[in-house]
């Protein structure tokens, strides 16, 4: 997150108030959610787990989804 210049504040943000725009149940060792959310106009995606028994979450992995990628939204893949 931080090669990639976005700050924990934002991270929290978008981890509070964003859109999960998938689920993945069978993710080990714990389930976990891509979530959207903006920093302005920048699109930002977090992979966030969560510890089913403590309710304990953990970031995975924020980035900018790709364009090529994604679609206009960022909040579906395009088919390749």
């Amino acid at each position: 997150m931080f090669q990639r210049g976005i700050s924990p504040d934002v991270i929290e943000r978008i981890a509070k108030e964003g859109s999960v725009i998938a689920t993945y149940p069978d993710d080990k060792p714990y389930p976990s959610k891509l979530i959207l959310g903006f920093e302005g106009d920048r699109p930002i995606h977090i992979v966030m787990a969560v510890e089913p028994e403590t309710r304990e979450y953990v970031i995975v992995t924020v980035y900018q989804p790709d364009p090529a990628l994604w679609d206009e939204t960022y909040s579906r893949r395009i088919a390749s």
